[in-house]
C-alpha cells in the first residue's frame, strides 16, 4: 500500500487510522498485513494491519472520518476531491499500525 509521504508523521505517530480509496485499492483483505511505502519515493516506512474495507459514498463522509485521518472534514474532502477528481463510490479501509 501506498501513501503520500506528506501522511507518514500522521500514520507512524497513529494519529491517521484510515484511508479513503478508489475501487483500485478495495481488493485489501481484513486481516492481512501490509508493507507501507510513499507513493513518491518506494520506501517502506511501516507495517499495518487492514482491519476492514468497507464502500461508502464522498457524500457520507463526516467529522468521524475527518478525526480518523487527522484533518477537518472540509480538509479531507479536499483531499479526496484532489487525488480522486468526481470520483463519488469509495472504499474506507481502516487499518491498524503493527510493531
Amino acid at each position: 500500500m501506498t501513501f503520500f509521504a506528506r501522511f507518514e508523521a500522521d500514520i507512524v505517530a497513529g494519529k491517521k487510522t484510515i484511508t479513503i480509496r478508489d475501487e483500485a485499492d478495495s481488493h485489501y483483505a481484513p486481516g492481512s498485513i501490509v508493507s507501507v511505502s510513499t507513493q513518491e519515493q518506494g520506501r517502506v516506512f511501516c507495517r499495518l494491519k487492514i482491519c476492514s474495507v468497507t464502500p461508502i459514498h464522498f457524500s457520507e463522509l463526516n467529522e468521524y472520518h475527518a478525526q480518523q485521518e487527522n484533518m477537518t472534514l472540509p480538509q479531507l474532502q479536499a483531499v479526496i476531491q484532489e487525488i480522486y477528481p468526481g470520483q463519488q463510490s469509495l472504499y474506507l479501509i481502516e487499518y491498524q499500525l503493527q510493531a
